[in-house]
Formats: C-alpha cells, sequence, structure tokens
C-alpha cells in the first residue's frame, strides 16, 4: 500500500514537470517553423513580378453608343386646293431649296393674277393723272388721300393672288433627299389641300445621337471634337453641337447630338455608331487589366510592394477602360505594381520584387 502511494505521486511530479518545461525551456513557434524546412534551411520569400506606376495626365474619352439621325426631317404638304397635275420627282431624288416637287392644277389662280394686276394698273393711272390736277388746285387734296389707299389695296390683292398661285407649286423646303412619296399623278381627283405629299430629309450635316447618363455629363461642351465609328467601319470626324439641359424623363439621360460633315450623303439616317468624346485630363497610371484585384472588403485595386518587401493594398478609381489594360487613378507615382502573384499574396507579407516580363511592361506603359 505504501508502494502504491509511492508510485501515484511520482506519476504526477513527473506529469508536473513535463508542463513546466514548456514555459521554462526553449521551443520553437509557428511562425519559426514555418520558415524552416525539413532540411533546417530557411524559406525565400514570395516572389512577384512588378513594373513601376507612371502617373501621367491622361486624355479620356467618353465612349458611348448611339445612331445617325437627320439633321431635319419634314412632312411636306398642299397649301392649297386643286387636283395633282405634275409629280417632279421620285423617292430617293436629290432635291435642292426651292425645287418644285408636285404641280396643282390652276383653278383660275392665273386669271385672279392677271385681274388683280388690271386693278393695281388702273388705281396707278388714275392716281397719276389726278395728282397734277391735285398740285394745281383744280382737286382738292383729301382726293389724293382717297387715291393712294385705293392703289394699296390693289396692290395687296394683287399679291394676296400671287402668293395663291405660289401655293399651286409644292416646292422643297431645304435641299435634301426625297424619303417619300404618298401621291400619285392621277391616283385621285379630290382636291390636295392638306394632304401630305411626301417626306424630304436633309442628310448633310448628320448627326450621331447618343444618351449621356448625369454622371458622365460632367466635361461635356458644345465645340469639342469627336470620333465616331459607324457600324459599317467607317470611321469619321465630327464635333459636339448640342447637350441638353434637362433629362429625359423616360431614362433620366440627357441627349448629345455631334455633328458630322455629309456633303455627299454616303452616311445613311438611323445607323449604329460609336461614338469617343475626349474629356478634361486626369491624373492616371496604366496598368495591365490583370494586375487589378478585389480586396477583402470588396474594393477594386492593385497590390503593391514597398522599399521594405511588404505587400500593400491600393483602392483606385478606373478612369478610362480598354482592350489591354485600363487607366486609373489612385496609385502613386513611381510605385510598384505586382502584375503576376498578387493573388497568391496578402496584405503585410513579405515578397521578393522582380521586374516583370518585358512585354507585360511594354503593355502597361
Amino acid at each position: 500500500m505504501k508502494a502504491s502511494r509511492i508510485a501515484a505521486v511520482g506519476v504526477v511530479a513527473a506529469a508536473g514537470l513535463w508542463i513546466a518545461s514548456g514555459h521554462f525551456l526553449p521551443h520553437e513557434s509557428a511562425t519559426s517553423r514555418a520558415s524552416v524546412r525539413s532540411d533546417g534551411v530557411a524559406k525565400k520569400p514570395f516572389r512577384v513580378a512588378v513594373i513601376e506606376a507612371k502617373v501621367v495626365d491622361h486624355s479620356r474619352k467618353l465612349v458611348l453608343a448611339g445612331r445617325t439621325e437627320a439633321d431635319r426631317r419634314v412632312v411636306v404638304t398642299a397649301r392649297s386646293g386643286g387636283v395633282l397635275t405634275e409629280l417632279r420627282v421620285r423617292r430617293g431624288a436629290r432635291v435642292k431649296e426651292g425645287d418644285i416637287i408636285v404641280v396643282l392644277s390652276d383653278d383660275a389662280r392665273k386669271a385672279q393674277v392677271a385681274q388683280a394686276q388690271s386693278l393695281v394698273i388702273q388705281r396707278r393711272t388714275e392716281l397719276e393723272a389726278k395728282r397734277k390736277l391735285i398740285a394745281s388746285g383744280a382737286v382738292p387734296k383729301l382726293e389724293l388721300v382717297n387715291l393712294e389707299a385705293q392703289l394699296a389695296a390693289a396692290e395687296a390683292i394683287l399679291a394676296a393672288a400671287e402668293a395663291e398661285l405660289e401655293r399651286g407649286f409644292v416646292r422643297a423646303p431645304f435641299s435634301g433627299i426625297v424619303h417619300d412619296i404618298t401621291v400619285e399623278v392621277g391616283g385621285s381627283s379630290l382636291p390636295m389641300m392638306g394632304r401630305e405629299i411626301g417626306t424630304i430629309v436633309a442628310l448633310d450635316p448628320m448627326l450621331a445621337v447618343v444618351e449621356v447618363s448625369e454622371r458622365r455629363l460632367a466635361g461635356l461642351r458644345v465645340g469639342e471634337p469627336a470620333e465616331i465609328k459607324l457600324v459599317t467601319g467607317e470611321q469619321v470626324q465630327g464635333k459636339v453641337r448640342f447637350v441638353a439641359k434637362t433629362a429625359s424623363q423616360g431614362t433620366r439621360t440627357y441627349r448629345v447630338e455631334v455633328e458630322i460633315s455629309n456633303p455627299d450623303g454616303a452616311i445613311p439616317d438611323g445607323i449604329s455608331a460609336e461614338v469617343a468624346i475626349p474629356i478634361a485630363a486626369m491624373a492616371a497610371a496604366r496598368v495591365p487589366r490583370s494586375a487589378l484585384t478585389i480586396a477583402s472588403t470588396g474594393d477594386i485595386g492593385v497590390r503593391t510592394v514597398g522599399e521594405d518587401g511588404t505587400v500593400a493594398f491600393n483602392r483606385v478609381n478606373i478612369i478610362e477602360d480598354e482592350q489591354n489594360h485600363m487607366w486609373v487613378a489612385g496609385i502613386r507615382d513611381g510605385a510598384r505594381v505586382i502584375v503576376q502573384g498578387q493573388d497568391f499574396v496578402r496584405e503585410g507579407q513579405t515578397v521578393e520584387a522582380v521586374a516583370a516580363a518585358a512585354e507585360i511592361t511594354a503593355t502597361a506603359n
């Protein structure tokens, strides 16, 4: 019984000494074990490829999808009675301002003009004949006022008759293309007053129309140059002609019109177009698209390496998105941006930074 007690005390004492050794004897930490390989040699820091960021004033471009639109479009209507007797244009024909499109029946309009002309001649002759008598005192001066009023009334009647005669000729209000003709000679015997004749569109200048959100509206100015890429592959130059000051009720966007010279009418109305408008320059750095990463907080940015080899995360704002790279703000000039290995390191980690391959550096610069 005494021997068993001695044995139990010995076991307890040995256990206490083993536990105490963890506090008083030196031992390896988790960090030291991680930095030592099985053969006892310290591991090298993780290697990453970096480029040196160059911050410059970058001229940004606002790229928007839109469509072409004729500068002017009008539906031509008849302003006088009569029946269509002559159609002088066809669909697709080019017309100049003042060209006759259709001719309406006379309906005695010429006779009314001739009658008004005769009345004017009569009143003028009477006035000239009595002017001498009035000067000699044979006729009261009040008669002169009456004769002048009668002549003025006759001239007004003549002007109205000539205007009515002119309405029998429907003319093009401006130079353009006849888009549509809705009447034919002999197609109807009904009077033409108020009837639609056709549609004329002006293709020079042509407009490229885009809708701009309120966030992108700042910086757009009338007169700024623009580049337009048509769906046909053609690229043309233009300038901003109009920037709306009121948003569309449906889309809450602002209409922007870019004027394009189109003297030969080669650019059609209503085709898709991509419009690039330069806006105010902004300090930014060019980095490969692949260098961007997302932090645990959800922020978009890049990882950089400090002079001591420590990794840091830099939140950035994307200024312009291009095919192989991006222009971003939020990076200091000369910062070493990780372009390879950025997704395998974390903030605060010490790494070995090496210059990126030549092709990556060329892409960033």
